[in-house]
């Protein structure tokens, strides 16, 4: 899986941005949560398609870009998180074990 970093909150234009030509999907991780550790394993063991855009949120180290998605696309924070954007709007999110390539794929709508 190709992984962007997400570490600005700048980013979050660039986000939004580029899910009117695909949608882009924000991963929420925190490295020291084993409910996170596993979510996040499961998911990169998947098959990603290349008509969505990956995003890597470290949340211990960049939480303020955390609270920045969270105004920015109206979604309550939790850990893990996956953000499906596209066009421009928080289309899905789903959260601990309820993550799954399969659902992301189908909301995508690819």
């Amino acid at each position: 899986m190709n992984w962007n970093s997400l570490i600005d909150e700048a980013q979050l234009d660039i986000i939004k941005n580029k899910s009117f030509e695909k949608p882009q999907l924000i991963f929420k991780h925190s490295t020291t949560c084993s409910i996170s550790k596993m979510a996040f394993s499961r998911f990169e063991r998947s098959e990603a398609p290349d008509t969505i855009d990956f995003y890597y949120l470290d949340l211990l180290n960049f939480r303020s870009v955390s609270n920045a998605i969270a105004e920015k696309f109206q979604v309550h924070h939790e850990s893990p998180q996956v953000i499906l954007i596209k066009n421009g709007d928080c289309i899905y999110v789903e959260s601990h074990y309820g993550i799954m390539m399969d659902d992301v794929i189908e909301q995508a709508g690819v």
